[in-house]
């Protein structure tokens, strides 16, 4: 399949999830992997900026409805009616599950609202644009609820198994979803493009199940493992729903802790928890960018704080936007027209960083010397570690762009980029021996060529095996 589980963020350890019942697990409710910084100066930061008004909403994009969207909740939105939770509540149309896994998750979390206060506040720049997306494919709205469970609206979460982004999509299937993931940015971490992803999946998942409790337990565990069981109990004769197949643990407890956080939002004086109120209006609008530009000037001239500008586009992976391959950001709603105004105005450099392409393979000493960097410089703005080989010959790197050069970074770079890592060649093994006439010769064997496999820094590859275990790809993170 493809995506990872992961819960929510102030998260402490996994096997949390995996607590004998009736029992309350000792240990918060989160995933194993660590939730990793961003490369190049994108560094995941908790935003401050709170929604700003707005008149009106942005319409919801309809271009990948389908007919296979199940139970659907409201056919559209209700600007002005309420918070957004009443219109989530207003939007509930799955089943509901009752099980003592169910009332495991409840008590779980009714006993940490500081920690339902943490993720209810990072979920407020995104979940707006998440309802509006379902309201339109008319999918229930309890799937909005979905990223608190995989990532604590953490967009910057990453898994032991890669995933990545708020919808945990390893890297293999962020493709199959056309989740671009290239030296500039990753796709799987972008609020809009992963989200459509997710709900296509979703879709895909439901018409294939025909039940939401089998999709879901499909993008934890992967449609295979669902299929098997399911094949497995229709030979034995028994149920094929959700609670009678059989599962791993983690999956197991999937659907019900999604369950518990949606009573939690239908009642949450019931569970002794406040929900801090969102704005049922958009948070951010797109900017379109059309010249290259530093993250940091763009953030500048929205006057927007640098962490809430990178908040809202965690799927910039180094310190500068190519207009050619990231055609538009997010900014806060009514910081559009600021920053256009400034933009106007603006006559200083736009963009500090170009591209430049390995002629053959090299040391990174050597780049470095020869673009004219600091090899400490060059291998923190381009995420190379240390020890790591060779730069791949064509690899594409992040370097200083001059204030002369007025050509911005190709659209086939800006798209296709990509630095790969390669072992330096071994040396050859000498060895001395002696001849029958008494003298010494030395003999060295033909140095090995390299075979390990490359490292690509930024798109690893993953195994199309891997898509149907839970166990290889849906790995816990915990993070804090």
């Amino acid at each position: 399949m493809k995506i990872i589980p992961t819960v929510l963020l102030a998260l402490v350890s996994a096997h949390a999830f995996s607590q004998p019942l009736p029992a309350l697990p000792s240990t918060p409710d989160t995933p194993a992997a660590q939730t990793q910084q961003a490369p190049a100066g994108i560094v995941p930061a908790e935003p401050t900026v709170q929604a700003l008004p707005a008149n009106s909403a942005n319409p919801a994009n309809p271009a990948n409805s389908t007919d296979l969207a199940g139970p659907a909740g409201p056919a559209g939105p209700t600007i002005g009616r309420g918070d957004l939770w009443d219109r989530i509540r207003r939007g509930f149309a799955m089943p509901d599950l009752q099980d003592e896994f169910v009332a495991n998750r409840e008590q779980w979390y009714a006993t940490r609202p500081d920690y339902i206060t943490r993720m209810t506040e990072r979920s407020k720049k995104y979940l707006y644009h998440i309802v509006e997306e379902l309201e339109a494919r008319k999918m229930p709205s309890e799937l909005a609820l979905l990223p608190f469970i995989e990532s604590a609206f953490n967009p910057q979460a990453v898994s032991s198994a890669k995933a990545a982004g708020m919808w945990q999509f390893i890297p293999s299937t962020g493709r199959d979803y056309s989740l671009k993931q290239n030296m500039f940015r990753d796709d799987r971490r972008d609020v809009q493009a992963s989200t459509r992803a997710a709900l296509d999946y979703l879709q895909k998942l439901y018409a294939m199940f025909g039940d939401w409790h089998l999709a879901l337990a499909a993008y934890n565990w992967g449609e295979g493992s669902v299929s098997r069981a399911i094949a497995k109990n229709q030979k034995l004769g028994l149920p094929t729903t959700y609670p009678d197949l059989k599962m791993p643990k983690e999956t197991r407890y999937y659907v019900p802790k999604l369950q518990a956080v949606k009573n939690i939002v239908n009642n949450p004086v019931q569970f002794n928890t406040q929900l801090g109120e969102i704005d049922n209006h958009p948070y951010f609008q797109s900017v379109p960018i059309t010249r290259d530009m530093d993250v940091t000037v763009a953030a500048k001239l929205a006057q927007v704080p640098l962490s809430d500008f990178k908040a809202l586009n965690p799927s910039l992976s180094r310190p500068v936007i190519l207009a050619a391959g990231t055609p538009q950001v997010l900014m806060p709603w009514g910081n559009a027209e600021i920053f256009s105004t400034n933009l106007d105005q603006y006559k200083g450099q736009l963009a500090s960083w170009t591209s430049w392409i390995a002629p053959k393979s090299m040391k990174p000493t050597e780049v470095a010397k020869q673009v004219g960097m600091s090899e400490s410089a060059l291998r923190d703005v381009n995420g190379i570690a240390l020890k790591s080989g060779l730069i791949k010959a064509g690899s594409t790197l992040l370097i200083p762009r001059s204030a002369s050069k007025t050509e911005d970074v190709t659209p086939h770079v800006a798209d296709n980029g990509q630095l790969t890592m390669v072992p330096p060649p071994q040396p050859a093994k000498c060895k001395v021996r002696t001849a029958k006439n008494g003298k010494k010769i030395t003999v060295c064997a033909k140095a090995s060529k390299t075979t390990a496999a490359a490292k690509t820094a930024a798109a690893p590859k993953t195994s199309a095996t891997s898509k149907t275990t839970a166990s290889s790809k849906r790995k816990k993170y915990a993070a804090k």
